[in-house]
């Protein structure tokens, strides 16, 4: 069921029971290799279904259960999986299934007994096409996801990671996927393949592009099917006008209302509003955690030095003070740039806060007083902080010096009374003169 055209494959299209594949014609002879593939994966219900693979097998796939490939290949399966088959609320996904040519594929478990590495990623109606980077090399396979909330091309981040992996020497690369109850359009945008080579190995000259006449019969055939698609919706909505779609799938059956199943266009975009806002969230909430790391920490280190100053202190009384003094300046010293550190980042955090508050919907009010209480309870640590440094200074200097100041020397008298007579004198006779000589 695939259909080619100039700029892009559908897989699938958003029908019933379609399966659909691309293969390369020859096989590829590369020892380590990355492909990089760009696809988009959209349709008008809240769940989709089945999903998108990424093949790398000795032989080229047919048409079969796996996401529209034959099961019992050889190589490994990437698999973006949209439909939760077991009910684990953990779809869509990626997993990677590796298989040696017996393996059968477990569906109602969604892979998850089967699959080598895993992560958890939305790639259905995103702003912008998903990008995957998969890298072979030297037995480990590396999984990057770009989740197309952007429009960096960049801007991957880690999904999976197998080692210690064997992949045949040579093998085809292919793309399937398939619709069951639930339907989507499965488009790949783009697959670019390249060789990866060691340092001091030649390499290889790319191959030619398709031909123009190719392109023009794809062209053709795309327009063609294209025109049939249509007649066939137009019969399907004549002969069922009341029938809106039956969601269900080979695995599982469930029954929702049609206002249930299907999203406008401004509902998809507050959910992926939310989304972004909710990875912001959780992302604070790892700072969060991080911050309360360092604070036990610092804690504990104020706790380990006590305790050696009071050894100290024991060992040798008459030098506790000049000892207590020097620590107390050092971990008053060490507080205090811990602190600033904290302080810092916390600032930072309450930017991000309020750039948040200003981007979300009143719907997420709650997901806002949940990360301003994460603050005040960064701000009571500090608090606590503070005052068991107040504690340490307070219990380590002498209870002499807490309640009174050092006394200061006197002075010696240098003046008599005789002499300040005499002085007094001299200054009125001088002060007198002056006055006549004026």
């Amino acid at each position: 069921d695939a259909i080619p055209s100039a700029d892009q494959i559908r897989i699938t299209t958003s029908l019933k029971s379609q399966r659909g594949s691309v293969w390369t014609k020859n096989k590829s002879i590369f020892e380590y290799w990355e492909v990089e593939v760009t696809f988009r994966v959209t349709g008008r219900g809240r769940i989709g279904a089945d999903g998108l693979a990424i093949w790398f097998t000795e032989e080229q796939g047919l048409e079969g259960p796996v996401f529209g490939a034959a099961d019992k290949w050889n190589g490994v399966g990437i698999f973006f999986d949209s439909f939760d088959n077991d009910g684990k609320k953990n779809n869509p996904g990626v997993v990677v299934v590796g298989n040696n040519g017996n393996l059968l594929y477990d569906h109602q478990n969604d892979g998850s007994t089967q699959a080598l590495a895993s992560c958890q990623r939305d790639f259905r109606n995103k702003p912008y096409p998903v990008r995957v980077k998969i890298t072979y090399y030297q037995k480990t396979l590396t999984v990057l996801i770009n989740n197309g909330f952007t429009p960096d091309k960049e801007d991957y981040e880690f999904c999976a990671k197998v080692e210690d992996m064997v992949l045949p020497s040579q093998g085809y690369f292919g793309i399937s996927a398939a619709t069951g109850g639930l339907a989507d359009d499965h488009d790949v945008l783009s697959f670019l393949t390249f060789q990866l080579t060691e340092p001091g190995k030649e390499v290889p000259i790319p191959d030619a592009e398709i031909p123009q006449k190719d392109k023009e019969k794809y062209q053709e055939e795309f327009e063609h099917f294209q025109q049939e698609l249509d007649k066939k919706k137009e019969e399907f909505q004549k002969e069922h006008p009341d029938v809106q779609g039956q969601p269900g799938k080979t695995t599982c059956a469930f029954f929702l209302s049609a206002d249930d199943l299907f999203e406008t266009v401004s509902d998809r975009e507050l959910r992926q509003i939310f989304e972004g806002q909710n990875r912001i969230h959780l992302e604070i909430k790892q700072l969060n955690r991080q911050l309360d790391m360092i604070l036990d920490e610092q804690r504990r280190y104020v706790s380990a030095v006590t305790d050696e100053i009071a050894k100290r202190g024991a060992g040798f009384p008459g030098q506790q003070g000049q000892v207590s003094q020097q620590e107390i300046e050092t971990v008053v010293k060490t507080q205090e740039e811990v602190i600033r550190q904290v302080n810092e980042i916390r600032s930072s955090m309450a930017d991000t806060l309020r750039l948040i508050s200003g981007a979300q919907h009143p719907g997420s009010a709650a997901g806002v007083y949940e990360t301003a209480q994460h603050f005040n309870d960064i701000k009571e640590h500090l608090h606590v902080v503070k005052r068991d440094i107040e504690h340490l200074v307070q219990r380590n200097m002498p209870s002499s010096e807490k309640s009174k100041c050092p006394d200061l020397p006197p002075f010696p008298s240098c003046l008599s009374t005789m002499h300040f007579f005499i002085f007094v004198a001299v200054q009125t006779v001088l002060f007198i003169g002056y006055i006549m000589y004026r």
